[in-house]
């Protein structure tokens, strides 16, 4: 996977440190690996990634794209803690078949197979935005953006946020929106019936209802403002409905 960057996380304070910032719990044991974000204090998406234990580190495996800009903001609140933050070489492969030794269930979800770290890239010829849309997982740089909310993103179905876990860089703001209100808008799964592309506006009734996404054969992920998007929506030369 060339789209990835694998982070080592290193020192007495790898644990406490990672625990304070990201939304769910840090993985401890060897050979373990959770799903996490890092948040503005306003609660919104920084980054998304995994956290996978080793016995002296942590790696931490985020998309290409957004690896300067988690790199910066972990090292800003690194301060005096005993951490330090490096680039690896380390290669990412993904799978849905028998896992090869050494590889690590996607903790999102069964139905997105195994990862793997290593030196050489083992990966299978896989069609993972169908896998995605199958299964309403949100990606990074498509569905996941700097406004996000990641409730909205469905992060909570995704094993990707522990409520229980203590503080974490935007706290409030989610916990607020899981315990206090109903969420009005999220990432959906629609059925597409015409021609219809990524970046789409959707509209009902010639007014905006939010935009469709990630696109795979005749269904997608769309971003949708839920009390006006029932029934028949339109995207490009297509007509939507939400699964």
């Amino acid at each position: 996977m060339p789209d990835r960057t694998v982070l080592s996380v290193t020192g007495s304070d790898r644990v406490s440190f990672l625990q304070g910032l990201i939304t769910n719990n840090v993985p401890e044991d060897a050979g373990q690996i959770a799903y996490a974000a890092l948040l503005t204090p306003q609660g919104k998406f920084i980054a998304d990634f995994f956290v996978v234990s080793e016995d002296d580190r942590l790696l931490i495996d985020v998309a290409e794209s957004h690896a300067a800009t988690l790199f910066q903001r972990l090292n800003m609140y690194r301060l005096r803690a005993d951490v330090k933050i490096e680039a690896t070489e380390l290669i990412v492969s993904r799978g849905l078949d028998t896992a090869p030794s050494g590889a690590l269930t996607d903790p999102r979800s069964d139905a997105l197979g195994w990862r793997l770290y290593g030196a050489e890239d083992l990966s299978e010829a896989v069609d993972w935005d169908a896998v995605r849309v199958s299964n309403a997982v949100p990606e990074t740089g498509i569905e996941l953006g700097p406004g996000t909310y990641i409730l909205e993103a469905g992060f909570e179905r995704l094993n990707g946020v522990d409520f229980k876990k203590g503080c974490f860089v935007g706290q409030e703001i989610v916990a607020r929106t899981k315990h206090k209100t109903e969420l009005r808008k999220g990432i959906v799964q629609v059925r597409i019936d015409g021609k219809a592309s990524q970046g789409d506006d959707i509209t009902k009734d010639g007014k905006a209802v939010g935009t469709l996404h990630t696109v795979s054969g005749d269904t997608g992920l769309a971003y949708l403002r839920f009390d006006r998007a029932d029934g028949v929506l339109t995207a490009g030369e297509a007509t939507l409905t939400r699964i």
